[in-house]
């Protein structure tokens, strides 16, 4: 996992400012925010020092920056997110078909939101409501909240940290999976973590942790 981060970071650091290599409908911006208004359609959106800003029911191909957040609007729509050094938020009913990547930032999914790839960071909270993740969590550092009600498939990975991203943060990640959540497929915990996981949610097999259960909406 953190050799595949750090390849994710390199290469945006150095490919984002290429804006002479946009295609059709692509939107290459530097030190500001690349936006696409609601209802309308981009091919790849990104930015370098701005953020992403995608409206509602717009639809874009991939949306990235580095040093800014990335916002999918309500109902809007995006093959893959990615940041480095930002959050990552997507909105209620939104749509990303492959996978979200983050270095050094949280990620929100919305009510019903729903990605059909693998949601992983390093540091930083990764945060369900309600919605849908159909490849997996993973992250290092940050903490993981699958909300009541969300649904995951492929599992949890808590990856140790090591190399470029031990960042000296020693408190354990806290995992908590919430009310009639699902989890399907292996939660894995390659360091110390804080499991809790309520008494209404399914779950996979757990390697390297202890459940602790809940009987409340939040533990």
């Amino acid at each position: 996992m953190r050799r595949h981060h750090l390849a994710f970071a390199l290469a945006l650091a150095f490919c984002l400012p290429l804006a002479a290599m946009a295609g059709d409908g692509d939107i290459d911006k530097v030190n500001g925010t690349a936006r696409v208004e609601a209802g309308q359609t981009a091919g790849d959106v990104s930015t370098v020092n701005g953020a992403v800003r995608v409206g509602d029911n717009a639809t874009v191909r991939d949306a990235s920056t580095v040093n800014g957040s990335v916002e999918l609007g309500t109902h809007a729509q995006a093959q893959s997110l990615g940041t480095v050094n930002g959050s990552i938020t997507l909105g209620a009913d939104s749509r990303v078909h492959g996978k979200i990547e983050a270095v050094n930032g949280g990620i929100r999914l919305g009510r019903n939101a729903d990605v059909g790839g693998r949601v992983s960071n390093v540091n930083g909270a990764i945060t369900l409501d309600a919605a849908h993740v159909a490849g997996g969590l993973g992250t290092v550092g940050g903490d993981i909240d699958v909300g009541e009600a969300s649904r995951v498939e492929g599992g949890i990975l808590v990856d140790k940290p090591g190399g470029w991203f031990h960042f000296g943060d020693s408190r354990p990640p806290h995992i908590v999976i919430g009310p009639h959540a699902v989890v399907q497929g292996t939660l894995e915990f390659r360091r110390e973590v804080v499991l809790q996981v309520s008494d209404s949610a399914q779950i996979g097999k757990v390697v390297g942790a202890t459940p602790v259960k809940f009987s409340s909406a939040q533990p």
